[in-house]
């Protein structure tokens, strides 16, 4: 999971853990509440895609989850 304070929002931060994990840890897929548009919007500007959606999370609760796949390596 990713979280920033709202007052370190838009300064690289996040982008920066997401390229450490891409280039450490080899991601390439995440998962994102779909009810939080911010964070869909952000990993779709650093190139992820959904390709698959769940009216469920992993326990079964009402919050709808996307997965992301990363298709555009640029960061």
């Amino acid at each position: 999971m990713l979280f920033l304070r709202n007052n370190e929002r838009r300064k690289g931060l996040g982008k920066e853990l997401v390229k450490y994990g891409i280039e450490k840890y080899h991601l390439s897929e995440v998962t994102v509440n779909e009810q939080n548009p911010s964070a869909k919007g952000f990993y779709e500007h650093l190139g992820f895609e959904t390709y698959k959606r769940s009216a469920v999370d992993e326990q079964g609760n009402n919050y709808p989850i996307l997965y992301m796949k990363l298709t555009n390596k640029s960061l």
